[in-house]
């Protein structure tokens, strides 16, 4: 069963409870989604530091076919 927009920002939000986070149906069938998550804990951080956290954030949702999340593109930065 595909994962709605909040089941997403839920799992992120726990991780990351003071970011901006906006999740986006990109191809409007449930399956294919976008994040954007702007968190002041990614300051220093490299992009693909930043970005393993997220996923680990996610809670195994995206692991492998039996993963709930199918795709997510991911964009993540600190505040400026």
């Amino acid at each position: 069963m595909p994962m709605e927009a909040q089941d997403i920002e839920n799992l992120i939000r726990d991780s990351f409870p003071e970011a901006k986070i906006t999740i986006t149906d990109l191809a409007g069938d449930g399956n294919h989604w976008a994040a954007e998550v702007i968190d002041e804990s990614f300051r220093g951080q490299n992009r693909v530091q930043q970005q393993r956290a997220v996923y680990a954030a996610l809670k195994g949702a995206m692991d492998g076919p039996s993963g709930a999340l199918h795709a997510l593109a991911l964009t993540t930065k600190a505040p400026e």
